[in-house]
């Protein structure tokens, strides 16, 4: 697949961006659904591999007793994954124009645009760190209690009122940074996939997308969230589809959102 050239303008008061319906979100689904079945099995084998992965995460935390990381690997989890779905984005677009899927892996996702790729998700790593280690500092400053055992750590701390300015203060924290992390992101790389931009302008058009479509673009924040939460809470199993099902869709967000070139 030849990447699409990008020739307007980079200046943000120039940059042009669809406008959606507040429904459209729905549509993105429906149609991420039809290219997991279009897909198959190399559709849901990149969910399988997200599952083995979270598996092995979290049996390790537990080995170590350090489950206490979970939630917090969890909401890293949420600002790290929009590069996580390259090798989706790459099936929707063969699937679009009719190619063959056999050479769709996130290796030659990354290969069309490897260096800007590159360079977007080293500031998501950044990000998610920026994550784990704030939340450290926060719950210096603000847990009241002694320090809990590894075992009781999550009633000791996130259920009880010692630890309610702390949870709080997460909570908040990792909204912020998820809201900041998906406006830079919700169609940074779909876009890095499919036209040869540097991921400076590809950011700009991701921000400007959700700030012109703020009432749709929040729904299908909502929509992430809920979807793979559930994945989630089924111990990880619903993420076979919901990974897929939400990859798909972003590449259809993006069609949708970003103007055909001439």
């Amino acid at each position: 697949m030849q990447p699409t050239p990008y020739t307007g303008s980079t200046l943000w008061h120039e940059l042009e961006v669809n406008r959606i319906p507040f429904g459209r979100p729905f549509t993105w689904l429906a149609k991420g659904w039809r290219d997991i079945g279009a897909a198959g099995i190399y559709s849901l084998r990149y969910g399988l591999a997200f599952v083995v992965i979270s598996g092995l995460i979290t049996w390790l935390v537990w080995r170590t007793d350090s489950l206490y990381l979970l939630p917090f690997l969890i909401g890293g989890f949420f600002i790290v994954a929009p590069p996580l779905g390259i090798g989706l984005y790459l099936m929707s677009a063969h699937l679009e124009r009719g190619e063959p899927l056999s050479g769709c892996s996130a290796y030659q996702a990354w290969k069309l645009n490897q260096s800007q790729v590159s360079m977007v998700s080293a500031g998501f790593i950044m990000l998610m760190n920026f994550w784990f280690a704030a939340s450290v500092g926060l719950f210096a400053l603000l847990y009241e209690g002694s320090m809990p055992s590894f075992d009781n750590f999550i009633d000791k701390v996130f259920l009880s009122e010692a630890g309610f300015n702390f949870t709080l203060a997460s909570v908040l924290l990792g909204f912020l940074l998820a809201w900041c992390a998906y406006a830079i992101s919700v169609i940074t790389v779909p876009m890095l996939v499919d036209r040869q931009v540097d991921g400076f302008t590809a950011i700009r058009f991701s921000i400007r997308a959700v700030l012109g479509n703020m009432p749709a673009m929040m729904l299908w924040a909502g929509l992430i969230v809920l979807i793979v939460g559930l994945g989630i809470a089924t111990f990880y199993l619903g993420l076979i589809i919901a990974l897929p099902l939400i990859g798909h869709a972003s590449w259809h967000a993006y069609r949708d959102l970003v103007p055909g070139s001439g």
